[in-house]
């Protein structure tokens, strides 16, 4: 089994349904087991056209997926809109044990990981060892709203 994180958002509809419909979705899959959940962020956009604010997220996962058997198994669970614009539901491979990738249709770990505090914020809630405890992201704030491992993973 490899220990895994994913970046969850949505900034469509109902954000708070998406993602949760994702953790639902991950702890059904075969293959996964969902292992804790991030508190839920809420962020601006980065890049793409004008769209409303993002609510993200980042869930751990124990899998014994290969890599890209855990990115399709993502696909089928997201409702993607469009690469550089709102959608509903996105899920990114941020990182999976050790493993580097340099295909393009996954590289590991994620190329803009370091970049994104949306996706660091939660990260540190799930994985503190991974994230420099007193970073701070501008733009990146707490959600008031909580996400929840369904009682069957």
């Amino acid at each position: 089994m490899a220990r895994g994180y994913l970046g969850i958002g949505s900034n469509i509809g109902d954000r708070l349904a998406y993602l949760q419909l994702a953790v639902d979705g991950l702890a059904s899959a075969p293959g996964i087991a969902v292992v804790a959940v991030s508190r839920v962020y809420e962020t601006a956009p980065v890049g793409g056209p004008p769209q409303d604010a993002y609510l993200n997220a980042v869930v751990a996962i124990d899998t014994a997926l290969e890599p890209h058997a855990l990115l399709e198994q993502c696909h089928r669970i997201e409702q993607r809109a469009e690469r550089w614009g709102p959608r509903t539901l996105d899920i990114d491979v941020l990182l999976l044990d050790d493993c580097r990738s340099d295909d393009p249709a996954l590289t590991l770990p994620h190329p803009r990981l370091s970049e994104r505090g949306f996706v660091l914020a939660p990260l540190r809630d799930v994985a503190p060892d991974l994230v420099d405890a007193g970073a701070t992201w501008e733009g990146v704030r707490e959600a008031a709203v909580a996400l929840a491992i369904p009682p069957h993973a």
